[in-house]
């Protein structure tokens, strides 16, 4: 009972957190451009830290893993990571109501792992069982916690302030999270940002090619992204315009 208490008390902690930041994202601004990055410099500064990084790093390093590891065995990598993005996305589907989506994904973690040699093989896609990619931030934005204003973070890029609380939870959702060796941890945790890199090697020098200012879309390109994954594409339409104040005088012609 004692243990139910604390969680009941962490969730609400975590909601008027979530709440108490979006407020203090926009308190001051000014404009409709203010509250959608009242921290542009900010985020610019750490936006060129995060690409020099990934020219320096990241981009080398996945560039050889892609050139030196077979697809075959990559895609195997992809499917054995994929599987606990999709037990964490059956937990946020039971969060959000979707009982029918999350047993959906409960069959498809449990066919995967028993079949699919521990998830390296995707069998359940085979059955016609999709992925629904559900995380915690989508889960804080279907109870109606607003996505804030956008942030950019070291290393872990694009965010809100939303997804910024959601982030420890959803970047803990790993197959590392279960193994108690700490090298081997480490270990897992690197191959899997490195593998996620890899995979965006062809995005990532399209996005280079087509961009005149390259924050500018990757903040739009996210904030459009995370907005429709609320609404699992439907998104509701945009609010009218406030009314003019006819009480004011027309100007002068």
């Amino acid at each position: 009972m004692l243990r139910g208490r604390h969680r009941a008390v962490l969730w609400a902690l975590l909601v008027a957190g979530t709440v108490l930041l979006q407020g203090c994202s926009t308190f001051g601004a000014k404009s409709r451009g203010d509250k959608l990055d009242p921290w542009e410099n900010w985020n610019r500064k750490v936006f060129s830290f995060n690409e020099q990084l990934d020219a320096k790093v990241l981009k080398p390093v996945a560039t050889a893993y892609s050139n030196l590891v077979p697809h075959p065995v990559r895609l195997g990598i992809d499917n054995f990571f994929a599987n606990a993005a999709d037990a964490w996305s059956a937990i946020n589907n039971f969060l959000q109501g979707k009982i029918e989506y999350g047993l959906q994904d409960v069959v498809r973690v449990s066919t995967n792992t028993v079949f699919g040699m521990g998830g390296f093989i995707d069998i359940a896609s085979d059955f016609g069982l999709e992925h629904h990619n559900e995380d915690f931030g989508q889960t804080l934005g279907v109870w109606g916690i607003g996505q804030g204003a956008y942030i950019v973070w070291p290393l872990f890029g694009p965010s809100s302030v939303r997804e910024s609380f959601a982030l420890p939870l959803d970047r803990a959702v790993s197959p590392a999270l279960v193994i108690n060796d700490g090298t081997a941890k480490y270990e897992i945790t690197i191959l899997q940002l490195i593998n996620t890199r890899a995979n965006l090697l062809g995005a990532s020098k399209v996005l280079d090619d087509i961009a005149l200012d390259k924050y500018t879309f990757v903040r739009d390109a996210y904030l459009q992204r995370r907005r429709s994954l609320v609404y699992d594409g439907d998104e509701p339409p945009s609010p009218p315009p406030p009314p003019a104040d006819e009480s004011k005088p027309a100007p002068a012609q």
